[in-house]
């Protein structure tokens, strides 16, 4: 059969298209290593054979066989893990910013800074082994920014989840101007509204401009100028309302709360997790299992905040509140750890140094968790927190192409972690300092 002239020149003009689409496709990869922490499971199989197909694991094997025509990615005596999820950072900023002089970031500095150094810190997280984020509170929609270049494939980072601006009240912890001369003005797109119909208002803002899920400040705060550390800032008609809008718009809300009466508020509203849990009491941590309510400790900071953050000139009121809250938030993580409450691994980064996150394990497990349950904290329980469950958190088929791998054995020594050779994300290799 004799095709038309018109058919021919467009089967000609396209083939070279098919043909460079066909080179461009991505190579099937298989990762093999010597041990795999299976998170779902809650053990370690040796002998992993990782699967892969475009950003997606196809296949899970143990029987050492690699597909032919794949291209091996072979890390020896490694251990392999998921990549890592970190419920809590904030890319647009680092302490490192500050150096020694704590206005001169505040007086000085704009959005226009954070967007520049915000891909360096989102870099550094990736490579530390946290392919995927959730970023609680950005002004100016910077984070909205920073994830979208991310998707693009324009920079590279983890894969983020992101809140845009958090809400708080007048005079409270989202309130930049807090503490300054009422003379001074700050220019930024910020979350500070008030009562009922405001608050509301301020959910869809921050939904209409990109937010994945929306954040907002329940209490007082340590890095504010708020004589209280967890003082409730929102009435409970606020809670409630912010709550409501955000799941009418199908968004999770994460909440700051560090004192127990707020911690009880935002979980009676309805919050999917509260960020610090720092002074819960009992009846939050039976409110918060009788919810569902995921806690998030972010146990490392006190370290870094006593040790450092004199030093880069912050106001001795914040040392003193951060003294307050230190160790009681660490017993209060060992309570929730013994009382069997769902907890999801967030660590606040960006009050440190970004690339930083994967020393809170060593806390985690010093004060009551098994280093698994402290990997399913960061992996699994994550997941699930962010609604992700089937996507990332775990090394299975149908799951995203997240791995990272370290030298030693992470059950053995928690601390492997913050020592990862091996970052994948979606299939990409982000960093191998590993292969054979």
């Amino acid at each position: 059969m004799r095709l038309p002239p018109l058919l021919v020149a467009i089967a000609l003009a396209l083939a070279p298209m098919v043909a460079a689409r066909a080179d461009d496709a991505p190579a099937r990869i298989v990762v093999r290593a010597a041990h795999l922490v299976d998170v779902q499971a809650g053990k370690v199989r040796d002998n992993p054979i990782v699967v892969i197909d475009g950003d997606r694991i196809t296949e899970v094997r143990y029987d050492g066989q690699v597909p032919a025509g794949a291209r091996l990615i072979d890390l020896g005596g490694a251990t392999l893990l998921p990549g890592l999820i970190d419920c809590h950072v904030h890319l647009t900023g680092d302490p490192g910013e500050v150096k020694g002089d704590y206005y001169e970031a505040i007086l000085k500095r704009s959005a226009i800074d954070s967007a520049i150094l915000a891909p360096t810190y989102a870099k550094r997280t990736l490579d530390a082994g946290f392919t995927t984020v959730r970023n609680l509170g950005a002004d100016d929609y910077v984070d909205v920014a920073l994830r979208n270049a991310i998707d693009r494939g324009d920079i590279p980072g983890p894969r983020m989840l992101v809140s845009g601006p958090p809400l708080g009240a007048t005079g409270g912890h989202a309130d930049g101007t807090t503490g300054f001369s009422p003379w001074i003005e700050f220019h930024d797109i910020n979350g500070v509204a008030d009562g009922v119909d405001a608050v509301r208002h301020r959910v869809r803002e921050n939904v209409k401009h990109g937010a994945d899920v929306i954040k907002f400040m329940a209490s007082a705060g340590v890095l504010s100028a708020e004589a209280s550390v967890g003082a409730p800032q929102y009435s409970q008609e606020e809670m409630d309302a912010i709550v409501e809008e955000a799941h009418r718009w199908g968004k999770k809300v994460a909440t700051h709360a560090h004192g127990a009466e707020a911690i009880k508020m935002a979980i009676r509203a309805g919050v999917d997790s509260v960020e610090h849990s720092s002074l819960i009491d009992d009846e939050g941590l039976k409110l918060a299992k009788q919810h569902g309510t995921y806690l998030d400790f972010d146990v490392y900071n006190d370290d870094y905040i006593l040790s450092e953050y004199a030093k880069k000139g912050f106001p001795p009121s914040t040392i003193e509140k951060e003294k307050r809250v230190g160790r009681l938030q660490r017993e209060n993580f060992q309570r929730a750890v013994k009382a069997g409450e769902k907890l999801a691994f967030g660590t606040d980064a960006g009050v440190y140094p970004h690339g930083w996150n994967a020393r809170q394990f060593a806390v985690m497990t010093h004060w009551g968790m098994t280093p698994m349950q402290a990997i399913q904290a960061a992996t699994v329980n994550a997941a699930d927190l962010l609604d992700m469950k089937d996507k990332v958190g775990a090394v299975a088929p149908g799951y995203y192409a997240d791995l990272i791998a370290v030298q030693g054995d992470p059950l053995g020594d928690i601390t492997q972690l913050e020592h990862v050779g091996f970052v994948m994300k979606g299939g990409a290799v982000d960093r191998n300092d590993l292969a054979r």
